[in-house]
C-alpha cells in the first residue's frame, strides 16, 4: 500500500539531491507511511512511525552521544528512514557516530549532497501514498462485491477459496478444529509443498485473536464460525513462498496489507453463510468425501489430486489395500414415503449410519452418497489380510447403528445369519449345480436369486437358498439395507474398479433374497449376473431373439398376455397343473395358452434345452426392464 524508502529515492525531487545511502542499506524496502521534516533532537516522541525523517542536522546534538541517542531514538519508534541534507550543518558527510549507530540498528540513512526544497519531497512521496491508498480502497471494493455476489448466488466452499486465492494470489487453506484440510488453492504453486505436513505445520500457526498474522509462520488467520460456533480456520500466506525470506529479512515486522484482511475476514463470512444455508444438508467434510469419491468414480480429477485431498483430510490412500463398498436400501421407495425431500433424508440418514459404523469398527475410509441411492465407502486397510475381518466388523457396526436409530425390524441382540464368502450358499456362483441337475432337486443351492430359486429348477427351490423371508427385504442389514463389497486393490488407480464392482454387487443384489452381510461378487447368482449385464447389447439381443414374438403378440393383444402364462408354467417346474393354479386359470385354458405359445414362438415347451432358454430370457427380460 505504501512506498517504500528505495522508492522514494527514485522519486524526482530526492534524485535532484543527489541521494547517496550511507547506512542501512538492508532497510530500504521498508514501507514509508508519511514524510516529516524536523530539526528539534527531541522528534522521536512525537512520531508513530513509519516515517520518513527529513533534516538538515542544525538543531542535532553536538556530542557523540546525544548523535547515538538521537538514531536510537528513531529506530525505537519504528521510522523508515533518516535523509539529511548536507551543507549547513555537515558539510562533507554525516558524522561516522552517526553512521555506525544506523548501520548497527538498521536503519536506512541518506545523505542529500546537494541542496534540495524538502516540500517537493514531502508532496511527491504523500501523492504516491494517496494513490496508494486509493487503490486499496478500490481493491476493498472489489473484494466486498465479490463476496456479496458470492453470497447472493449460493457459492460453495471451493468457489469462495478459489476467490480468495485469485483476489490475493496467495496460497489459501480451510480447515476444520482438527487441522484437517477442507478445501485448498495453491495460488499456482506446488499443492504437495503446500499440504505436506500440514496437521502438525498448522499446529505451530498460532496468532493472537480471532483474525491475526502470525509472523513467524508467515499466515495471515481467521477463525470461521458463526452464532458462537466456530468450526474452522481459513489461513492465507504471504508474501508468497518465493517472498518469503526476503520479505522477512527486509521488513521483520511487517504485517500484510489491510486488504488482505479484509478479504480473508469477507471469505471466512462467506463460508460460516454457507454452512448455515446448508445446514440441513450434508457436512462440509461430507461434501468433500463426495467430490474425492465422485471424481474416482468418473475420472474427473487425477488419482494424484485425490491422494493428495483425501490425506489433508486425514484419510491416506497412499500404499494401502482399497475395498470399494457401496450400502443401498432395497427397495427404491419404502412403504409411506414419496417424494424427493423423503428419499434425499432416507439417503442422508444411511450416510450418517454408514459414517458412524466406520468409526466404531475404527476403519478409515473415504464416505458419501454417490447417487441418489447409494452410500460409497472405499476402505484403506494397512493390510491386505485384514479384508474380511474389516468388511465384517463394519457389517456388525451397521447393524447395530441401524438398530439403534430404530430403523431396523429385527429384535435387538438377534444377529442376523450369516454367510461368509465361503458359505454353503456361496459354493456355486453361476451354473456349477445347474450343469448337473437343471431341473432336479440339487439346483436349489446354486444362488439364482429371487426368481431362479422358485423357477423350473424346483417349485421349493425359493425355500432352500439362506431361508430368508422375503417379506424382510435381507440384505445383511435390517430395514432391507444391502452392503456390497468389491474386489480389493493395491493402488488408487484401480480404486475405480472396486468401486463399481460394488456399486454393481448392490444393485444385483436387490434380487436376491438372501440375508447376507457383505454380498460379494461370488454371491451374484444368474439374476444377478443378468442384471448386471442388463445394458449388454448381446443380452437384449438374445431376450429379443427368444421372446421377441411372444411380446408383439402381447402388444397386439394387451387383454390376452401370454408372458404371464409362459412364467407361470416356467416358476412352477414345468408342472401344468400347478402352473394352471399359480395363473388362475383352468386346466384346458392353460394348455392352450401353452400350445398357442409354442406356435408363436416355434418352440417345444417340453424340451428342457428350450425351457431353460426361455426361462434366462425371462429372468434378462425383468433385468432389462429393472433400472
Amino acid at each position: 500500500m505504501f512506498p517504500t524508502v528505495r522508492e522514494v529515492l527514485a522519486l524526482g525531487p530526492v534524485r535532484h539531491g543527489a541521494p547517496r545511502v550511507v547506512a542501512g542499506d538492508a532497510g530500504l524496502d521498508r514501507p514509508v507511511r508519511w514524510v516529516h521534516a524536523a530539526e528539534v533532537p527531541d522528534i522521536a516522541t512525537l512520531l508513530g512511525g513509519g516515517e520518513l525523517v527529513l533534516t538538515t542536522g542544525i538543531g542535532l546534538p553536538g556530542d557523540d552521544a546525544g548523535l547515538r541517542a538521537f538514531i536510537g531514538d528513531l529506530a525505537d519508534v519504528g521510522v523508515s528512514g533518516l535523509v539529511v541534507e548536507l551543507g549547513r550543518r555537515y558539510v562533507s558527510g554525516v558524522p561516522r557516530v552517526m553512521v555506525a549507530a544506523a548501520e548497527r540498528r538498521g536503519l536506512p540513512l541518506v545523505e542529500l549532497r546537494r541542496a534540495t526544497p524538502f516540500v517537493p519531497i514531502t508532496e511527491a512521496v504523500h501523492a504516491l501514498i494517496i494513490d496508494a491508498q486509493l487503490t486499496e480502497l478500490r481493491a476493498t471494493e472489489e473484494i466486498h462485491q465479490r463476496f456479496n455476489d458470492l453470497s447472493v448466488e449460493g457459492a460453495d466452499a471451493a468457489e469462495v477459496i478459489r476467490q480468495t486465492a485469485e483476489l490475493s494470489g496467495c496460497p489459501v487453506v480451510l480447515e476444520n478444529l482438527s487441522r484437517q484440510v477442507l478445501g485448498y488453492d495453491p495460488a499456482g504453486e506446488s499443492a504437495e509443498m503446500l499440504l505436506d505436513g500440514w496437521e502438525q505445520h498448522s499446529r505451530r500457526i498460532r496468532p493472537a485473536g480471532r483474525s491475526a498474522y502470525d509472523l513467524d509462520s508467515g499466515w495471515l488467520v481467521t477463525v470461521v464460525g458463526a452464532r458462537g460456533q466456530d468450526w474452522g480456520r481459513l489461513l492465507l500466506r504471504w508474501p508468497a513462498s518465493g517472498e518469503v525470506a526476503t520479505h522477512r529479512a527486509s521488513e521483520p515486522n511487517a504485517g500484510p496489507p489491510t486488504r488482505l484482511t479484509i478479504l480473508i475476514e469477507r471469505a471466512a463470512s462467506a463460508l460460516a453463510l454457507d454452512r448455515l444455508i446448508r445446514r440441513d444438508a450434508e457436512g462440509l467434510e461430507r461434501q468433500i468425501h463426495r467430490t474425492l469419491l465422485t471424481a474416482l468414480l468418473d475420472h474427473s480429477r487425477p488419482v494424484d489430486e485425490v491422494a493428495l485431498r483425501a490425506k489433508a483430510l486425514g484419510v491416506v490412500l497412499d500404499r494401502r489395500h482399497l475395498v470399494g463398498v457401496m450400502v443401498r436400501h432395497r427397495a427404491e421407495d419404502p412403504i409411506g414415503e414419496s417424494g424427493p425431500e423423503a428419499g434425499q433424508a432416507r439417503l442422508r440418514d444411511l450416510s450418517e449410519a454408514v459414517g458412524q459404523a466406520l468409526r466404531e469398527a475404527k476403519l478409515t475410509a473415504l464416505t458419501s452418497a454417490v447417487d441418489d441411492h447409494s452410500v460409497g465407502a472405499l476402505l484403506a486397510l494397512t493390510d491386505p489380510a485384514a479384508e474380511d475381518r474389516a468388511l465384517s466388523a463394519f457389517a456388525s457396526a451397521l447393524r447395530r447403528v441401524r438398530l439403534d436409530a430404530g430403523t431396523g425390524r429385527a429384535t435387538p441382540g438377534a444377529e442376523t445369519p450369516r454367510a461368509a464368502p465361503g458359505a454353503e450358499a456361496s459354493r456355486a456362483p453361476f451354473g456349477a449345480e445347474v450343469s448337473r441337475a437343471p431341473f432336479g432337486a440339487e439346483a436349489a443351492r446354486a444362488p439364482f436369486g429371487a426368481e431362479a430359486t422358485r423357477s423350473a429348477f424346483g417349485a421349493d427351490a425359493g425355500r432352500a437358498v439362506g431361508g430368508a423371508d422375503p417379506s424382510r427385504g435381507g440384505g445383511g442389514a435390517p430395514g432391507g439395507v444391502i452392503v456390497a463389497a468389491g474386489s480389493g486393490v493395491s493402488n488408487l488407480r484401480e480404486a475405480r474398479r472396486s468401486l463399481v464392482e460394488a456399486r454393481q454387487i448392490a444393485e444385483a443384489a436387490r434380487r436376491d433374497r438372501r440375508d447376507l452381510p457383505i454380498f460379494r461378487l461370488p454371491h451374484v447368482g444368474l439374476a444377478g449376473l443378468l442384471h448386471l449385464l442388463r445394458d449388454e447389447p448381446r443380452l437384449q439381443t438374445f431376450v429379443e431373439r427368444e421372446l421377441g414374438a411372444l411380446l408383439d403378440y402381447d402388444a397386439r393383444h394387451p387383454r390376452d398376455q401370454l408372458l404371464d402364462t409362459l412364467r407361470a408354467y416356467l416358476e412352477q417346474g414345468r408342472n401344468k397343473t400347478a402352473g394352471a393354479a399359480a395363473a388362475h386359470l383352468s386346466r384346458p385354458a392353460f394348455y392352450e395358452r401353452l400350445a398357442r405359445i409354442a406356435r408363436i414362438l416355434d418352440v417345444d415347451l417340453d424340451s428342457v434345452e428350450a425351457s431353460l432358454s426361455l426361462h434366462v430370457a425371462l429372468l434378462a427380460l425383468e433385468a432389462v426392464r429393472t433400472p
